[in-house]
């Protein structure tokens, strides 16, 4: 990426050392305010650089002898949408029609592995067969991939685009099934419905338009739709509540809450948060309480029962310090929490007793010294298997992505990645699916991965291969067969 000069007095107040390619990030109301000191000619100067719908993720640009990591929330006035010369169609691509079959993407795609030996501090382990036997790339032209999530009993996946669409595919065969439209712009969080008897084919969406709708995937017809009414962004949602009647909603500075049988507003939470809440999660095994997490650093834990308010109803505060981007649950009892920002720190919580477990300030220093790729330069995810193990996921700009794990007892730490999957994508990966084993162990897949490259990468395993390679991944990180317990339901009808 080419060295863009920007104004030096976008720097003048800052204390930070501008030594040759030094890491500055910035907080939220620092980046509004570079953004805002940027003339019309220095926003066109830096555009090219720019074409990756940044309201949605991050990439870093750099800047003379400073690397900015901008972040998921600016103005809208600075929402610099079009991507500058789309690549080619790769000539391997799937065909969105679903006419070209798996076994027909490129053989030159095929890359597998030896068996080997990974050690870490306590004992070695060892590593199963697994590599990238082909790539199946949907390309979408100039359009990303956000998010692939899978529906309950993996019939089907279904894909977030930045067209704010979202299409369906078969996760074994990658046909592709149809697609559900009707948002007016970014579609920031997809989920199928979590009750298989009464609505399993249900997918649920929110959006930027200020919406959360439901589809049936059959018809890929819309079958309700919730609105803010006053147009505000939602950033994400969950369902729950004692009787599972509840929807949640991450707006601006607000946590809103619907019952969703009848679509009437039950709360609006407006005095825990100063900025947007990025996240909303109800309890897995606890579906009275909710947590949300903001751009303001907070997470937020309230409980649900009753008549909902927050002076009586705000139970906790964890004070991150710094703007959260995912946050997910760990360990048997969900007692844990994971906790990744937006500037690439990773920290492991109890979410009862708002205690730290580790900080890992530099997971991305952390990360990047764990292999013998290009540096670490964001985090996709977390993936947590079950039980207590976690793994980061962390990815190149070119496309590399690896699973790292974590050591969360103190001083916490991240090895080496015992997942590399390399040779799919060339641009950043927004989003990652593994396949359980019960449902991708036949056909010998992996899982999924999306990206900025507008390519849809179906990766497999093979354990008979004798082929040295840059794909591998370790048994332990197949994922483990949900337990026995008491699932959130709800219906859309």
């Amino acid at each position: 990426m080419a060295d863009i000069d920007l104004p030096s007095r976008l720097f003048a107040d800052r204390e930070e050392p501008a030594g040759d390619r030094v890491n500055m990030y910035f907080k939220l109301n620092t980046i509004k305010a570079v953004l805002k000191a940027l003339t019309p000619k220095e926003i066109e100067t830096i555009r090219p650089c720019f074409g990756k719908l940044l309201d949605l993720y991050s990439q870093p640009v750099r800047t003379g002898h400073i690397t900015l990591t901008y972040r998921r929330f600016f103005p809208s006035s600075f929402r610099l949408d079009q991507r500058p010369n789309p690549k080619p169609l790769n000539p391997f691509q799937f065909r969105s029609n679903g006419s070209k079959p798996m076994e027909e993407a490129s053989s030159e795609m095929e890359v597998e592995v030896q068996n080997r030996q990974l050690s870490d501090s306590s004992s070695a382990q060892n590593v199963k067969n697994f590599g990238l036997k082909n790539s199946i790339q949907t390309n979408f032209g100039s359009d990303y991939v956000f998010q692939i999530v899978p529906k309950i009993d993996w019939t089907a996946i279904a894909v977030s685009l930045s067209t704010n669409t979202v299409k369906l595919y078969s996760p074994v065969t990658g046909q592709y099934y149809g697609e559900c439209k009707g948002h007016s712009d970014t579609v920031n969080q997809i989920a199928f419905s979590s009750d298989s008897a009464a609505s399993p084919h249900v997918l649920h969406s929110c959006s930027s338009d200020g919406t959360i709708r439901s589809w049936d995937t059959r018809s890929f017809q819309q079958v309700s739709c919730i609105d803010t009414g006053n147009g505000q962004e939602i950033f994400s949602f969950s369902y729950g509540g004692a009787a599972d009647h509840l929807l949640a909603g991450g707006c601006k500075e607000q946590v809103l809450l619907w019952d969703w049988r009848n679509s009437k507003q039950v709360a609006c939470l407006e005095e825990s948060h100063m900025d947007d809440v990025t996240q909303v999660h109800f309890v897995p095994n606890n579906p009275n309480k909710l947590l949300s997490a903001s751009v303001d650093g907070l997470i937020c834990l309230f409980n649900t029962e009753g008549d909902i308010n927050d002076d009586d109803h705000l139970e906790s505060v964890i004070n991150v310090g710094t703007s959260i981007g995912k946050i997910g649950f760990l360990g048997d009892c969900y007692k844990k929490l994971w906790c990744l920002t937006h500037i690439e720190t990773l920290s492991i919580w109890n979410w009862q007793d708002g205690s730290c477990e580790v900080n890992l300030e530099k997971a991305r220093e952390l990360a990047s010294d764990s292999w013998a790729q290009d540096n670490v330069d964001y985090f996709v995810d977390c993936h947590c298997p079950g039980g207590e193990d976690l793994w980061v996921i962390g990815g190149t700009c070119a496309g590399t992505i690896g699973y790292f794990p974590v050591n969360y007892k103190q001083p916490g730490s991240i090895g080496t990645a015992e997942a590399i999957l390399g040779g799919g994508h060339v641009d950043v990966v927004r989003s990652v699916l593994q396949m359980p084993s019960e449902y991708g162990g036949t056909a010998g897949l992996f899982g999924w991965t999306g990206g900025e490259d507008g390519r849809l990468c179906c990766w497999k395993s093979d354990e008979n291969s004798t082929e040295n390679n840059r794909s591998w991944t370790s048994s332990e990180l197949v994922v483990k067969p949900p337990r026995n317990r008491k699932k959130n339901r709800h219906s859309p009808y």
